[in-house]
């Protein structure tokens, strides 16, 4: 592998880390993993990957161990999937998610100019920066309305990324990725939690299943397809930003649906909605205008929705019969 490529991912033990991660390695690259110092490090995405991949660590609210880590890794490409990224923690700690998940894209980016400014980036930017849409469906030239800390700052990274390449030249892409799932999503958002719900009470785990507004609209799709458009980003002449999603959307009540219907219940016996949940300002729909992926990328999505809740549930099945509810597969 001396002339494979190396690519550094920030954000590697995350779901999009992982299959990134996992992509890359199939391509033959070297790829190195950015972790921050923690007293417990949860590795369980890339447990199958540790010893294929290597770990550095370094950290988005310290600049100098940015620039370490770029001048002992040298890598060809970089991926920002690092983030504070859940939308109700952001509301509860503004500043930490601004820290991260603004400043954070900044630090970097200054980094990549400082050590090499022909490092390739790819910034994860977000579908909640549309927020409030202003047009439906969404595509990269739609104004934004963010609706949450999280959006704002996925909106300073997004902008910060672009003047970067604007005042700099730095090959710099922003993905505009709407919701993409799998089994490797976090318990705490809705799709898993939904999988999860359903799974545990066929099992007689569980009796009920809570959850906040179950009739705002999003765009699902599948995560290990996502990272592949993140990749055919950087592989292009020239640096752009691409909004990447299925071009559908549904809403947790229509996930609740399939998801119980798989294991042979009607959701609405056993789904509750808590309004304590609800977000203090919410999205209410969100649905992708992938056009520009499609013809410049040569990126679409492969997994149907009723394809992507049903391997979600299946997979918290055999999680929930041997009794690993934070395995990963």
């Amino acid at each position: 592998m001396a002339n494979a490529r190396t690519a550094l991912i920030t954000g590697i033990t995350g779901q999009d880390g992982s299959y990134l991660g996992e992509l890359l390695l199939a391509k033959g690259y070297r790829v190195v993993g950015m972790v921050r110092r923690s007293s417990s490090e949860n590795f369980d995405r890339i447990a199958h990957l540790v010893d294929r991949i290597e770990l550095k660590q370094a950290d988005l609210l310290d600049q100098l161990s940015l620039v370490h880590v770029l001048q002992d890794v040298a890598p060809d490409e970089v991926y920002n999937l690092a983030a504070q990224s859940f939308i109700p923690t952001s509301f509860n700690q503004p500043l930490l998610t601004a820290e991260f998940t603004a400043l954070g894209v900044t630090r970097l980016l200054e980094a990549i100019r400082l050590v090499n400014s022909g490092i390739r980036f790819y910034q994860a930017s977000s579908s909640e920066m549309f927020g409030r849409v202003r047009a439906t469906p969404q595509n990269e030239l739609t104004p934004f309305h963010p609706r949450s800390p999280y959006g704002v700052a996925k909106l300073y990274a997004h902008w910060i990324t672009v003047n970067y390449r604007e005042s700099y030249g730095l090959f710099a892409c922003s993905g505009i990725l709407f919701n993409h799932e799998s089994p490797r999503r976090g318990r705490e958002f809705v799709t898993r939690k939904i999988a999860e719900g359903a799974a545990r009470i066929a099992l007689g785990q569980a009796k009920y299943l809570e959850l906040g507004n179950v009739d705002s609209k999003r765009d699902w799709g599948y995560a290990p397809e996502y990272v592949e458009a993140m990749w055919r980003m950087l592989q292009q002449s020239e640096p752009d930003d691409y909004v990447v999603g299925m071009g559908e959307h549904h809403s947790p009540r229509d996930f609740c649906e399939l998801a119980f219907a798989r294991v042979g219940l009607d959701y609405r016996e056993y789904v509750r909605t808590n309004p304590d949940l609800y977000r203090p300002a919410e999205v209410d729909t969100l649905l992708a205008d992938a056009s520009k992926a499609r013809q410049a990328l040569g990126w679409k999505p492969q997994t149907s929705f009723r394809e992507l809740v049903e391997l979600m549930v299946d997979a918290e099945l055999e999680r929930g019969r041997k009794g690993a509810p934070d395995a990963r597969t």
